[in-house]
């Protein structure tokens, strides 16, 4: 079995384990994290959206998502999302693989790697694509330090049209039907604007996201040229969501980089969104 090792441990987040726990408590209790008792949600959730940055940037905001499912206890994640770096297959999961944080390892669900590889027309197998993408790894350590006995089904993304999101969603969907599995959109909002200007971006493109509206959503995204980097990852979870029973998406968290550290000159946003 293959270990997949930290591409950004020591980068986004720290690489020591202490300094890691710590970190992500403090990410929960931050004012822009999870209020309390806000796991206890009345309607069943089907997949929420992380943002993907650094620590102490977004990790408030991806708690938010994460605190709302923490009552669950899901043997799966599917974690869909970007691959910045453009490297290995255009779809792309992995099997036979464990991957290695500071919090320890978790295994890819092999099983289901094969079988969502057959149910797509564009997923393939490819470890290398995984190599160096941080989008799906900053999930995993504080699923760690949330969850236990959970296994991983990672999608990395290169191509983000609408029609490889309606494939991999539907693909999604029907490995989530047989086992007990929450999905996991990775995604960060507008990149590297001002913070009044990326409020207002990324507002505009979640208003479709919460209306579970596709075709709405790549509509604003092309029209307004949303600089939302996983947004294939927000569409297939959206469209997974739907076909497993989701009829809103609800927003508990936005933020900025701005918000967040007080420089408002370039910045980037972050919403933590969850599909009941």
């Amino acid at each position: 079995m293959q270990i997949r090792t930290p591409a950004v441990a020591g980068m986004f987040y720290p690489g020591e384990k202490n300094k890691l726990t710590k970190l992500i408590q403090d990410c929960f209790t931050h004012p822009f994290g999870p209020e309390e008792n806000s796991e206890k949600k009345q309607s069943k959730i089907f997949g929420v959206i992380c943002p993907h940055a650094g620590f102490v940037y977004s990790g408030p905001i991806a708690c938010n998502s994460i605190r709302s499912i923490s009552s669950e206890s899901p043997e799966l994640f599917i974690i869909v999302g970007p691959n910045h770096w453009g490297i290995g297959r255009s779809v792309a999961t992995m099997k036979d693989c464990k991957w290695e944080t500071p919090l320890g390892s978790v295994e890819v669900d092999s099983e289901s790697a094969e079988e969502i590889c057959k149910l797509s027309q564009f997923i393939e197998s490819d470890f290398f694509s995984h190599t160096r993408e941080h989008s799906l790894e900053v999930q995993i350590p504080i699923l760690q330090q949330t969850f236990s006995n959970f296994k991983i089904l990672p999608i990395s993304l290169i191509n983000q049209s609408k029609e490889i999101a309606y494939d991999v969603g539907l693909a999604m969907s029907k490995i989530a039907k047989k086992k007990n599995t929450m999905i996991i959109g990775s995604s960060d909002f507008t990149h590297y604007e001002p913070n009044d200007f990326a409020h207002e971006q990324d507002m505009a493109l979640i208003e479709p996201i919460l209306e579970m509206d596709v075709e709405k959503f790549y509509d604003v995204l092309q029209k307004r040229k949303v600089t939302a980097c996983g947004y294939g990852a927000i569409a297939s979870t959206m469209i997974a969501c739907k076909e497993l029973g989701a009829t809103k998406g609800e927003l508990l968290r936005y933020a900025t980089s701005g918000d967040v550290t007080g420089d408002t000159s370039s910045v980037v946003g972050y919403g933590s969104i969850v599909f009941t």
